[in-house]
């Protein structure tokens, strides 16, 4: 697959400042970026610090990670990218030999050099194939789901990851077309989803295809379960006082960070007599943003696809704090 993508593409980082600030930067820091992209974060962060840091960035696109390598040249001695899921950020940093971090940052979702390239087929708004990979080397795309899951599948994953109310509605028409021709363009599918949603329903709020689309796109990258699996891995791979930083895009995204947040905050209840207790369960982060941050009117109309964004930053708790928190 041959990428659109010019070299010189400067995407703008979502909630700039407030990372920045949020992830309390160190000199020396050793940072990770778990969606690199084109750089923009890693950038801002590596000037931030200084060239004593060093900074690790992760992504499945390769094309993104050429464009990222070229715009973070100036720190190419302190820097390693590499192409990879975030899903498998244990086991990178320790090849890297990296036990502990100062802080890690996950900006989610897809990315605007993707949306923006219509061969890469995430965008209801361009013609091209019904791709949706983040990651291109990858068998599988959007078409090959689209086109061999049940309606049944298709209906629980639109419902699940999108929470379309016309999912049910949508995979019936999808399974009915593709009777007569294979679905395999972006057009194709989003006519298909105009067919299937009510005309009363399309005419307020989003595009009628949006929520269809997302579904798809996390279904494919297993989005959601692999940020289930790695946020308590991230914390981990923190250092006392290190900070982990989630943006998210949408209300799954944004819900599975806060209840994971909330769990890595808790510590046990128990009484000092319950003589059952077995939990024996230490509270490992303290929650810096109890509500997530949002980006301010200005940047919004700067960049307009700010405006779903949801920052949530958490700090790791040492075990000498912890004891003196529990005595």
């Amino acid at each position: 697959m041959e990428a659109n993508y010019n070299r010189d593409y400067l995407h703008q980082p979502v909630l700039l400042k407030e990372v920045l600030s949020g992830l309390n930067l160190k000199p020396k820091g050793i940072y990770v970026d778990c969606t690199v992209g084109t750089g923009g974060h890693s950038l801002e962060i590596l000037r931030s610090c200084g060239h004593e840091a060093r900074l690790v960035g992760f992504d499945q696109d390769i094309y993104a990670l050429d464009v990222a390598k070229q715009r973070l040249s100036s720190y190419k001695k302190q820097i390693v990218l590499v192409q990879e899921n975030y899903v498998n950020l244990t086991q990178v940093l320790k090849k890297l030999r990296i036990s502990e971090t100062d802080g890690i940052l996950f900006d989610l979702g897809a990315s605007s050099l993707q949306l923006d390239d219509p061969q890469r087929g995430f965008s209801y708004r361009y013609e091209g194939p019904l791709d949706m990979r983040m990651n291109p080397d990858k068998l599988v795309t959007a078409a090959n789901l689209v086109n061999k899951l049940s309606e049944k599948e298709l209906a629980t994953i639109i419902s699940r990851f999108s929470e379309e109310r016309w999912a049910r509605r949508v995979a019936a028409f999808i399974v009915q077309e593709r009777k007569r021709q294979p679905i395999e363009t972006t057009t194709q599918l989003v006519e298909v989803i105009k067919k299937a949603i009510p005309a009363s329903a399309r005419r307020t709020g989003k595009h009628p295809a949006k929520r269809t689309f997302q579904a798809l796109r996390i279904a494919l990258n297993n989005e959601l379960e692999n940020l289930a699996q790695v946020l308590p891995e991230a914390v981990n791979m923190l250092k006392p006082g290190g900070r982990l930083g989630v943006i998210s895009y949408h209300s799954l995204e944004d819900r599975l960070v806060k209840n994971t947040f909330k769990d890595l905050a808790a510590s046990c209840k128990c009484p000092p007599e319950f003589p059952l207790c077995v939990c024996n369960k230490n509270a490992l982060i303290k929650q810096i943003t109890p509500q997530p941050i949002v980006p301010s009117p200005e940047e919004i109309f700067r960049n307009p696809r700010s405006r779903s964004a949801r920052l949530r930053i958490a700090e790791k708790l040492s075990p000498v704090l912890k004891r003196k928190e529990e005595s």
